[in-house]
């Protein structure tokens, strides 16, 4: 759904919108395992810079609720997490903030998105809004052993029979010389 900046110039835009599972793209390591609801608003401020200068905003207010699904960081099974995510969002002209130089900027405007050309993509703001909303690294349980570096078993399903202290090679010099000087 395009909200357009001519549109929102005459009235306030409601959105209620879902979309399935592939409609929006979340990359590889996630996977969306029911219907994404986001509903809210978008409304046009327009800020006045001074002299006829006037830049026109684009305020997004807010929710978003999905289903993700993506992989335990230490074993690789699949994880499941809730996002119930509010927002409140501004968007301003791509280029309308450049400045020749470089100046330091304040923390609000950090906040800023931009937008370019006829207005935003909802979904570009749902797909954004659903990442920021997902924890960087999951794990399917607190105690979770991992998978074994030698053969890849899962250890929370079965043991393996490796030998736990393998040593890298590329140490045996290191080793031989730590011998050496214990004797």
């Amino acid at each position: 759904m395009l909200i357009r900046v001519r549109e929102l110039e005459l009235q306030k835009v409601e959105f209620d919108e879902t979309y399935q599972p592939g409609a929006i793209e979340f990359g590889p390591d996630f996977r969306q395992a029911g219907p994404l609801h986001g509903q809210g608003h978008a409304e046009l401020i327009v800020e006045h810079r001074g002299h006829h200068q006037n830049v026109e905003d684009i305020r997004m207010v807010g929710k978003v609720v999905a289903n993700l699904e993506f992989s335990c960081a230490r074993c690789l099974e699949a994880v499941g997490h809730d996002v119930n995510w509010a927002f409140d969002l501004i968007y301003r002209p791509l280029g309308v903030d450049r400045r020749a130089d470089e100046v330091a900027i304040s923390e609000a405007e950090t906040e800023i998105g931009y937008y370019q050309g006829e207005g935003l993509l909802l979904e570009d703001v749902l797909r954004e809004q659903v990442l920021l909303a997902t924890p960087v690294r999951a794990l399917c349980r607190e105690d979770c052993k991992g998978l074994c570096p030698l053969c890849g078993r899962n250890l929370n399903v079965e043991q393996c029979h490796c030998e736990q202290h393998v040593s890298d090679p590329r140490w045996d010099a290191l080793n031989e010389i730590k011998k050496k000087l214990q004797s």
